[in-house]
């Protein structure tokens, strides 16, 4: 399949391609027949990417003030690569699919192969996507018109908070693409419309679909034509879907309003708000979230979990469905909307009419590649590949953002051969496998795994995937890098040491081998901590402080079935840190967690851990998600024969009362992953384990007793 792509560092736009995606259970795969680019957000887009670093850190002051805290206490030279890699990352665009159903996932209802279906998908010509962002388009709206559903929706929730009745005036601010459906939508309520926009065109258009009109650039007063308009009463309501910095928008919808009138922002503007504008007036000021609820939320998006309609009147499906109705009827006309149409693979001159003609408003894309040509699983990134079978040949399961920033440069850097990357999306497959050197990108897992050419895999997708696909590579008789955890339960936990008890059988590369991700223990300054712990015969304290920051309550890392929870997904790590430099067995777990509080959700992110070895040495470990940012995010202290060690974020080590040893300080900070990822890569061609296979079974089955323990409280 192809997509488009939005380069964020230099703004230029591209058609890649792509291994078709695989359906999933509450998923649609949808052949494309037309998209709608977004001329609004499609162009603020495009405008950024091009920008310079200067602008576009003067875009985005809330992310320029996260990037200082990350400088504070990660370092420049790490803040600065975190942030070209993130700008290096393309970015999917589009989001006005229209298409035909080709596959039907599991727990998937009202939807059968060969219907049309608009979704919010990207402009692709295969989008996979969750069952409760399409609606089926009825027979007598054709695909082009069903292209503009999405973007109407945005408008229809804006109308929806605003609360029009029969009869009432309303202003609508910016006659762009979405303010001339929501000039339509408004008028199909009964209500009078204003619009006010600099361009005529766009104004004539509004006119032609029973609006009034107000062209400032024409030398017209906005304040003096809504008060004409309102017959002196002031209007009922204001909806601003015009896109500016400036805050004049909401200035003027203040004092355009009668008392107690309503105004709504679906574009973008300053919010440099004046006071007495609302206060005199009791007037309401509400932002509009995309096209309705369910927005946002992995529930009902991902999960497919419906609001009940006695509750929820209008969510963002069923508004998409309006819509449809409107144009069924006729109420809703968008065919003057369109400017432009282009054919899917010359997407490229598409945005350079979206940028130099700015003017344009409907711009269509129209696809027409056979079906059979779309649905390829598997695309070469590079020709001529050759591998060694002496040496590990790698295929990597995922390429999320640890992936992609950090696990698959560190491999490159370890001299790894790649030849496959596997993401259930496609896209992602592409864009990191190509920059990496990977001779393939697939969406076949079950492919991956049967090719004899590639012996070890590199596992980094979601948390209770791992397991599954851990005892499916060692079945294949592949060697295993998982990312952290190996399991995030004690079943799928014993499903991997069965899998791995039996495949030891193989003799290939000195026979499997399995290694979880733990690459603090390989960082430069833990290595020398160890270093200088081992002579210490006597037994030793560890106190190890995780700053770890809030994470919302529906992140998938906060989900005990997909991520485990936090202590499973990241506090693992420094189970693994303290037994590595105890060097001694964990012996008994404690654990407590922060008590209730009102309205706290989230049980698992403020605990204390402690832990005993059989040599006499314990430990603490600090799990908090309630610090400052401004901390330290990971510190870890050691007490030995009078001794002290101390490490903050893996930049400065200090020693206190070490003979010939007071300091490490590094210029950047290194949590050992380019150091973990040779490890691996020289264990499996020695045929010896990096981290002792015991070792890494007993740090999955006391953080997993951990986690018990705290769920028990």
């Amino acid at each position: 399949m192809k997509q488009i792509l939005q380069d964020m560092a230099n703004g230029g736009t591209t058609l890649a391609e792509a291994p078709a995606p695989q359906c999933s259970s509450g998923t649609i795969l949808i052949h494309t027949s037309t998209s709608l680019i977004s001329a609004g957000t499609e162009r603020m887009l495009v405008g950024f990417g091009k920008a310079s670093y200067f602008e576009k850190a003067r875009q985005q002051p809330e992310k320029v003030k996260m990037v200082l805290e990350k400088v504070a206490t990660d370092g420049l030279m790490t803040t600065i690569e975190a942030v070209r890699s993130k700008l290096a990352q393309p970015l999917p665009l589009g989001y006005c699919n229209v298409g035909v159903v080709s596959e039907v996932g599991a727990a998937v209802n009202g939807f059968k192969v060969g219907e049309r279906v608009v979704s919010n998908g990207p402009h692709a010509d295969v989008v996979k996507v969750p069952k409760n962002l399409c609606a089926l388009i009825p027979e007598s709206v054709d695909d082009e018109s069903a292209a503009f559903v999405v973007v109407a929706s945005i408008g229809l929730q804006g109308i929806r908070l605003a609360q029009p009745t029969l009869g009432e005036a309303f202003v609508v601010t910016g006659a762009g693409l979405i303010g001339l459906l929501t000039v339509q939508l408004l008028r199909a309520q009964g209500c009078r419309v204003l619009a006010i926009d600099f361009d005529e065109a766009k104004l004539t258009l509004a006119r032609q679909f029973g609006a009034q009109t107000c062209n400032p650039s024409a030398g017209e007063d906005p304040l003096a034509a809504a008060m004409a308009f309102s017959r002196g009463s002031g209007v009922d309501g204001v909806i601003i879907t015009a896109s500016t910095e400036s805050s004049d928008p909401v200035t003027q919808g203040a004092r355009m309003c009668r008392k107690r009138g309503r105004i709504v922002l679906v574009g973008v503007t300053g919010l440099e708000l004046n006071r007495a504008d609302f206060y005199e007036k009791e007037l309401s000021f509400q932002v509009s979230c995309s096209y309705g609820p369910g927005r946002y939320d992995p529930a009902y998006e991902e999960k497919g979990q419906d609001y009940p309609l006695g509750f929820v009147r209008w969510t963002e499906k069923r508004n998409f469905e309006a819509v449809l109705d409107m144009m069924a009827s006729g109420q809703l006309d968008v065919k003057p909307l369109i400017t432009h149409r282009f054919a899917f693979e010359d997407a490229p001159k598409a945005y350079e009419a979206l940028t130099a003609d700015k003017a344009g408003l409907g711009m269509l894309l129209q696809y027409t590649t056979p079906g059979e040509l779309r649905m390829v699983r598997s695309v070469a990134l590079k020709s001529g590949s050759s591998f060694s079978s002496q040496r590990p040949v790698m295929g990597f399961i995922g390429a999320g953002n640890y992936a992609s920033r950090m696990l698959i440069p560190a491999f490159k850097a370890a001299g790894a051969q790649f030849h496959t990357i596997v993401t259930a999306g496609g896209i992602n497959g592409v864009i990191h496998g190509e920059k990496a050197g990977f001779a393939e990108a697939s969406t076949d897992i079950d492919a991956l795994l049967a090719d004899t050419s590639i012996n070890t895999v590199a596992i980094v997708t979601r948390h209770d995937t791992h397991a599954r696909f851990v005892a499916q590579a060692l079945k294949a008789g592949k060697h295993v890098f998982v990312e952290k955890p190996l399991a995030i339960d004690s079943d799928s936990l014993d499903t991997v040491r069965q899998a791995y008890d039996a495949a030891q059988a193989s003799v290939a590369l000195g026979g499997p081998q399995v290694m979880v991700g733990f690459n603090r223990r390989f960082s430069p300054q833990v290595q020398k901590m160890k270093a200088l712990l081992v002579p210490v015969k006597e037994p030793k304290s560890f106190i190890m402080t995780m700053n770890a920051g809030a994470i919302p309550a529906n992140h998938w890392t906060q989900d005990i079935a997909v991520g485990g929870g936090r202590i499973i997904g990241e506090a693992c790590h420094f189970i693994d840190l303290m037994r590595f430099l105890a060097d001694s067995p964990i012996v008994s777990v404690q654990a407590r967690r922060m008590g209730d509080s009102p309205g706290m959700v989230i049980t698992e992110d403020k605990v204390s851990i402690t832990l005993g070895f059989e040599d006499g040495s314990f430990g603490t470990i600090l799990y908090l998600a309630n610090g400052a940012a401004s901390f330290p995010k990971e510190r870890v202290e050691v007490f030995a024969a009078g001794r002290v060690l101390q490490l903050d974020n893996f930049r400065k080590l200090k020693g206190y009362g070490w003979p010939g040893f007071s300091k490490m300080n590094l210029w950047k900070q290194d949590k050992g992953q380019n150091a973990c990822a040779a490890a691996f890569l020289q264990a499996v061609q020695a045929g010896t384990p990096a981290i002792p296979h015991d070792e890494i079974f007993e740090v999955a089955r006391v953080t997993i007793e951990v986690a018990n323990l705290l769920r028990q409280q």
